[in-house]
């Protein structure tokens, strides 16, 4: 099995910044392009961010400029730096992503999703 933790939310006041981190565990071989969703209230789970192995990075275009994805290959993490964050970010995050587990099986993304870290915007 594979778990994704998601951590780092918390209720911070407009035009301030968030660290989120999500660690993935489990019987994990290799872990390629990684990947940050959010989804807010009453609203569908969107993508905002992701990372490729070789660091190649996209972003949501209510994102860019302000989020950025980064990813620590040795500790199997993914980070998300949200800077001049805007009520609108208010949302639970999550990370999920394909890992090569060994045994020359996958674990699928949307197979399952972690708690997600909750974030709030507001005065």
């Amino acid at each position: 099995q594979v778990q994704f933790v998601e951590s780092g939310g918390g209720l911070v006041q407009p035009g301030g910044s968030l660290r989120l981190s999500c660690a993935v565990s489990g019987s994990i071989f290799a872990i390629y392009a990684m990947a940050w969703y959010r989804q807010a209230p009453g609203k569908q789970r969107d993508l905002v961010a992701t990372i490729t192995s070789g660091g190649t990075t996209n972003y949501s275009d209510s994102v860019k400029g302000r989020f950025t994805i980064s990813r620590d290959n040795a500790k199997n993490t993914v980070y998300l730096q949200m800077n001049s964050l805007k009520p609108e970010d208010t949302a639970a995050y999550y990370c999920n992503f394909d890992v090569a587990r060994y045994g020359s099986s996958w674990f699928r993304k949307d197979e399952h999703w972690g708690q997600g870290t909750l974030v709030t915007v507001s005065e």
